[in-house]
This record gives C-alpha cells, sequence and structure tokens, in this order.
C-alpha cells in the first residue's frame, strides 16, 4: 500500500487551521491509498469524534466539509450547529478562503454506509457512486454558489479525510485585535525607539519589574534585548533555581542595535518574590526603590533594609531616578497553584504600588506551557480559550484589570528572533510606556527655560 501523506502544502495545512480553529489534524483516509470507496471511507472513519473532507480537482480548487460528529453509518442525518463547508483555493490553485456555515443544523451530514462524506444530503458529497468524484447542490441546508465551491469541476485528483483533535480549545475569532506583520513589528520598534516622555527631567522610563523566583522577569529583559539587537542574547542572569538568581538590584538600559543608541527605557531588576519571610524581595524595601534611593548593584539584604545610612544609598533622588510603571511577571501555568502565602505578598506589593499611584501590568509569561500550540505558532495565542482562561484567573487572583494583563512569551530555548513572538514582546513594552505616561501625567509640565 502506497504511503500515507498529506497533500496539503503547509501555506494550505495553515489556512485549514485557522479555519476549524484546530492545530492537530490525523489522516484517516486518502482516496489514492485507500480507494474510492464509501465504505472503505466509513471502516476508516466511523466513531473518530470531528473529522474534515479534503477534496482536491483538477483545477486547482481544494474545498471540502467540516464536522463535529462523529460518522457512525447510522443510516440518518446528524444534527450539527458547528459544521461548514469550505474553500482553501480556487482556479489555478490561487488561495482564497470561504467558508460557509449549515443552514439547517438538523441535517448537517448524512450518515449513510453507502455514502462518502456527505454535508447536507448532497449539497456536498464526496466519493460520490464510489468513484473520484464530487456532486454539489445548493439547498436549505448549506446555501452557496456552487462555482465559487469548486469551479464546476466535479472530477477530484484526491479525497482526503482528516481527524481533528483539539476543535474545542480555541475562539473563532480573537478575543483582542493584533496585527501579525512584519512591518507591524518594525512599526511598533519605530515607536518605542523614538518615544520621549513630556517631562525634560525624564529622558528614560524607569520600569519596575517584579515576580516570584522563575517566573521569567529577567527572562523578559533578555527578550526585549534581544529584539532590538537583532538576535537572541542574554545580559541579565537566569535561571530555574525554586530561589532567586537575582540577588543585587539591576539597572539595564537597552540599546537599540549593537551599537546604536540607548532606548527611552530602563528596565530594574529586583530579587524574586518569595513567600517565606527573611527571603527574596521583602515588601519593606519597595518604598526604596520606588523613591530612587536604591543604587544600581545594590546587594540585596532579606534580613535587613537599605537605610540612610547605608553605603551608596541616594539621599536626593530625581524624578528620573524614580519608578514610573511596575511590570508583574507571572508563570501562567502557575497562576493557580500560587501558595497562599506567595498570592497575599503579590496582594501586598500591589496595594504599595496603589499608594504610590505607580501603574502595574502584569506579564503572563510561559503561555506557550499553558497552551502547547503556541509553542508552534504563537498568532493563536488570543484564540487560545486556555489562555484566556489563565488571564481571568489572573485577574481575580491579583484583583487586577484583565485590561492590565497582557500574554508574552520569552526567548529562552531559541536560537533565532521570530517577528510573532517579537510582537508580543514590543506589545508589552508599548503598553508600559503608555502606563508609565500616565504616571508622569501627574506631575507638573516642565515650561523650557528662556535663552537671553
Amino acid at each position: 500500500m502506497a504511503e500515507m501523506k498529506s497533500r496539503l502544502t503547509q501555506d494550505e495545512l495553515k489556512q485549514l487551521q485557522h479555519l476549524l480553529l484546530s492545530r492537530h489534524f490525523s489522516l484517516l483516509f486518502k482516496g489514492s491509498v485507500h480507494g474510492y470507496n464509501a465504505s472503505i471511507f466509513h471502516a476508516k472513519c466511523d466513531a473518530q469524534g470531528p473529522t474534515v473532507a479534503v477534496a482536491y480537482n483538477g483545477s486547482g480548487y481544494i474545498f471540502g466539509g467540516f464536522t463535529t460528529q462523529s460518522f457512525s453509518s447510522s443510516g440518518a442525518y446528524k444534527n450539527d450547529e458547528k459544521a461548514f463547508l469550505f474553500r482553501l483555493k480556487g482556479r489555478d490553485g490561487v488561495l482564497s478562503p470561504l467558508k460557509i456555515p449549515v443552514k439547517t443544523a438538523a441535517c448537517a451530514i448524512y450518515d449513510h454506509s453507502s455514502s462518502g462524506p456527505n454535508f447536507g444530503g448532497g449539497s456536498l458529497q464526496l466519493l460520490n457512486q464510489n468513484a473520484a468524484a464530487a456532486v454539489t447542490s445548493s439547498n436549505d441546508n448549506y446555501t452557496f454558489i456552487v462555482a465559487d465551491l469548486h469551479g464546476n469541476d466535479l472530477g477530484l485528483l484526491e479525497c482526503e479525510v482528516y481527524r481533528v483533535e483539539d476543535i474545542s480549545s480555541f475562539l473563532e475569532s480573537p478575543w483582542r485585535k493584533i496585527t501579525w506583520t512584519t512591518e507591524e513589528r518594525e512599526k511598533m520598534k519605530e515607536e518605542i525607539r523614538s518615544y520621549k516622555p513630556y517631562l525634560n527631567s525624564v529622558s528614560q522610563i524607569r520600569i519596575l519589574v517584579l515576580g516570584p523566583a522563575g517566573s521569567g522577569k529577567s527572562s523578559f529583559f533578555n527578550s526585549v534585548n534581544s529584539v532590538f539587537r537583532g538576535y537572541v542574547t542574554s545580559q541579565a542572569i537566569v535561571g530555574s533555581d525554586n530561589t532567586s538568581v537575582t540577588t543585587q538590584y539591576r539597572t539595564y538600559s537597552v540599546k537599540d542595535g549593537r551599537d546604536g543608541k540607548l532606548l527611552p527605557i530602563i528596565f530594574c531588576d529586583t530579587m524574586g518574590i518569595e513567600e517565606t519571610s527573611g527571603a527574596g524581595l521583602e515588601i519593606d524595601e519597595l518604598p526604596n526603590i520606588i523613591k530612587g534611593h536604591v543604587p544600581d548593584r545594590y546587594q540585596f539584604n532579606p534580613t535587613a533594609t537599605l537605610r540612610p545610612d547605608s553605603p551608596g544609598y541616594i539621599k536626593t533622588p530625581s524624578l528620573k531616578d524614580q519608578i514610573h510603571c511596575v511590570a508583574f511577571v507571572i508563570d501562567g501555568g502557575k497562576i493557580e497553584i500560587l501558595p497562599e502565602k506567595l498570592e497575599d505578598k503579590l496582594k501586598q506589593l500591589r496595594r504599595k504600588m496603589n499608594q504610590f499611584g505607580i501603574p502595574q501590568l502584569v506579564l503572563l509569561t510561559k503561555v506557550d506551557e499553558i497552551c502547547p500550540t503556541l509553542e508552534e505558532d504563537v498568532q493563536w495565542v488570543y484564540k487560545s480559550i486556555a489562555v484566556q482562561k489563565q488571564m481571568r484567573v489572573t485577574a481575580e487572583r491579583l484583583g487586577i484589570p484583565l485590561a492590565q494583563i497582557v500574554p508574552v512569551k520569552n526567548y529562552c530555548s531559541d536560537l533565532e528572533l521570530s517577528f510573532d513572538v517579537d510582537i508580543l514582546i514590543l506589545s508589552a513594552v508599548r503598553q508600559l510606556i503608555r502606563l508609565a505616561e500616565s504616571h508622569l501625567d501627574n506631575f507638573p509640565f516642565e515650561t523650557p527655560k528662556k535663552e537671553f
């Protein structure tokens, strides 16, 4: 028997994945391998759950139908509100997706042992008369212009049926809009590099990065740095210890390219937040950091906070030395199992920030571990039901609006940059800048000095 291999190209497969809101298909039946026979189709495809039938004709069209209902040779119509017909490619193989939803759900598929994949009782039937042929008819079950579906070419070069394995994992439309293009990436990079705080005394906004040990806060800075360097790099120390790898207070500027000028942002990294007292960043240390008293490379001492008589203490910090925005970095896969003491500590930190009027943004990291599909294609992030759920849980657990939570995938194991991962990172940075700008609005506008 010939090898079972999908006829779909990578571009065609990706388009089908977006139509079906699924990433994982298993090829069950292939006409050129098994024969264009209805009984063989049922032997291979009955009781397989959701399936998609894909047909190819000599005019370059790729078309077919999808149903969430299992075929079972029942000899009856089956109800399916989510069934639809589709076209991936039109004449001469031009990619032109078309989706035709079922109109009469009670007659979504006709499931008979003598019929191949049959949608709507003849709206689209493949393996017609046990041959490499299709038959179509627009009716009350599916309404469409027949020629649009297959160009009036009913002969088939191939017919394939796939099991669809994760159809309930994704939303039909993204719940946040984002543009996934290289042009959008460059647009955001330019917006960030050209940003200028409106206050003359502040040339760079300071973003304090907080989070539990191992959540990916140092990795986030490294990821931002990588985007603007043009290659994956690691400046801040990262690791996977249960306790904080970061032991010093560090301030990191970001260069626009290897020899480029500094961007208008400074990331301030701290010890990780830990649940036990006397370990990790202590809440009592936070006012010193926010007010700008803590010098770069200050060695944290969990048992004693920085004091005015401590070496290096910045006695009269200006607005440019203070924190203008906070990024809380949270491991998206662990938010539901946060220890009670750690959750309480995060809430205390949030309340302290609110007292100082510092805006906050939660970066939900490791989204590819929440939804493995995102490891291959992060563009599904705002369609992923799992990610949406974790973001809502985060909002509830930390008491922060959903609008102030963004998903992020850091560069941890990658050796090369990816434009869609860049876009998520840049979106987070842009939002941090916007929040910092709102904080600076609380300070009087500085009138430029007149020259005499």
